[in-house]
């Protein structure tokens, strides 16, 4: 008896073991081509170094030549699948079997409740309360706020200058913008501690995320542990201004309003939550709008048309404006070339050369199984320079975005696209206006250098910080 039940239960095992690795050679054979790669690193180096020589879009292509539009491999020490066109754009910003998910390395250097690593209520709630301090009509208040601080920027940093170089100027410029509306820290030392913890913490955002004392991820993770003491404070003394009624959330910064938010209608946020998005919000928008910035500079430098165009368009409006009046709302409203300008740069130039999504249930995609834990990589590229979307896609032109409706959707993808577009979109957008507005009413430029080529590390950035030769042509 002993021995046949013992018999049985072999005999169950091994149809068990069967059964799994039928399943599994199944499940391998509907996985997408391509190879893994080495553990944990994968092709990670491999995509490092082509964006950091600007060959990033090569790299793209030559993958997609090998393995198709949808392949396998590893990147940032998890197993990824890669998949590129309007189809696959549409799939990964609207499918409920992704969420929102970005590596290791960056995972661990924003915090793990950041919006990006939330999921269901806990991202609703929290991407909720963000966005309604960044819509339109909360943003319509700070725009003499923004106003005033780009002004102060071009005092500072332009107007008594003969050359400039534009990429650190546009960083400052945007980092000090978020300081003010996203912080409420005034100029002062808080601000150049946490500027200089910042620049180090961004150092290791795209890295192997090995914790070790002699790389760049251990460096940003030490500077990260300081900027979050440094924001910790700023936290602990707004919320104590609140408690004595000094403020109010109606017409302070993002902190306070978070900190508002009553506990009636389960709206209110962690510590630790604010926290962890607060830095999401100074990366992303420190680094993005400062790009644009940048390379607008750059392509009115080259191009007098365009430039003009830009130009008759702004003094149309500083025409109506008295002396050291801000701008308004309405303003930028009218600002439609200008901000065709900077779409296209957007289109040619994306600062996000790509991005991530977490696959929270086993889903498929073009006849291919992508399975759960898994992570999506998509490129921007691919659609924002397809001949068979944007004809003559190397050729810069803002005409492109005259009549939005005749771009197919999930084809111009730098904010995102359909139910997952950034957030932070409208305060970009906003804050990119506003700049332009005073550097061509306020400035000439040319210049300095005959190469202003560039290179991704891993957003564009030109080589020597594009110098330029700065004339004033009128005050601030």
């Amino acid at each position: 008896m002993a021995s046949a039940q013992l018999l049985a239960l072999i005999l169950a095992l091994l149809l068990i073991i069967i059964h799994l690795l039928t399943k599994d050679r199944k499940q391998n054979k509907r996985l997408p081509p391509g190879s893994m790669g080495i553990p944990i690193i994968g092709q990670s180096l491999s995509l490092l170094r082509a964006m950091r020589t600007n060959t990033g879009e090569r790299w793209i292509k030559d993958r997609i030549n090998k393995y198709g539009p949808i392949s396998k491999l590893s990147l940032f020490g998890g197993p990824t699948v890669f998949l590129t066109g309007p189809a696959a754009n549409k799939f990964i910003f609207s499918s409920d079997s992704l969420t929102l998910k970005q590596p290791q390395s960056i995972t661990r250097i924003i915090g793990s409740q950041n919006m990006m690593e939330l999921i269901g209520a806990d991202h609703k709630r929290v991407r909720g309360a963000v966005s309604y301090f960044l819509k339109p009509e909360i943003l319509r208040k700070y725009v003499g706020k923004l106003d005033e601080e780009i002004r102060q920027h071009f005092r500072t940093n332009w107007f008594s200058h003969q050359q400039v170089k534009v990429s650190p100027s546009m960083k400052r410029l945007t980092f000090n913008v978020i300081c003010s509306t996203i912080f409420g820290i005034k100029q002062g030392t808080t601000r150049e501690a946490l500027v200089n913890e910042f620049n180090n913490m961004l150092a290791g955002m795209w890295a192997v995320p090995i914790n070790l004392p002699f790389t760049h991820f251990h460096n940003s993770l030490k500077a990260r542990e300081k900027v979050g003491k440094i924001l910790n404070r700023i936290i602990e003394e707004k919320r104590s201004a609140l408690q004595r009624g000094e403020c109010s959330s109606e017409d302070e910064d993002l902190i306070t309003y978070l900190l508002s938010l009553g506990t009636d209608k389960g709206e209110t946020l962690t510590e630790e939550e604010i926290l962890d998005n607060a830095v999401l919000l100074m990366i992303a928008g420190h680094d993005t709008t400062a790009i644009v910035l940048t390379f607008i500079v750059r392509q009115l430098a080259n191009d007098p048309i365009i430039y003009a165009s830009v130009v008759n368009e702004q003094e149309e409006i500083a025409n109506t404006k008295a002396p050291g009046e801000a701008l308004t709302w309405d303003d930028l409203l009218k600002m439609k070339y200008t901000w065709r300008v900077a779409q296209e740069i957007l289109r040619t130039i994306p600062p996000l050369f790509g991005g991530f999504r977490r696959v929270i249930k086993d889903v498929e995609f073009g006849g291919y199984l992508i399975p759960k834990g898994w992570q999506v990589f998509w490129n921007t590229s691919v659609t924002h320079m397809d001949e068979s979307i944007f004809k003559e896609s190397e050729k810069f032109d803002p005409s492109r975005f005259e009549k939005q409706s005749e771009i197919p959707p999930y084809c111009f993808i730098a904010f995102g696209a359909g139910p997952r577009i950034c957030p932070g979109y409208e305060f970009a957008k906003t804050e990119t206006l506003v700049a332009v507005h005073y550097m061509v009413t306020r400035f000439k430029w040319s210049l300095c250098c005959k190469d202003d080529t560039f290179v991704r590390d891993p957003m564009p950035s030109p080589k020597q910080g594009l110098p330029v030769l700065i004339e004033v042509k009128a005050s601030l």
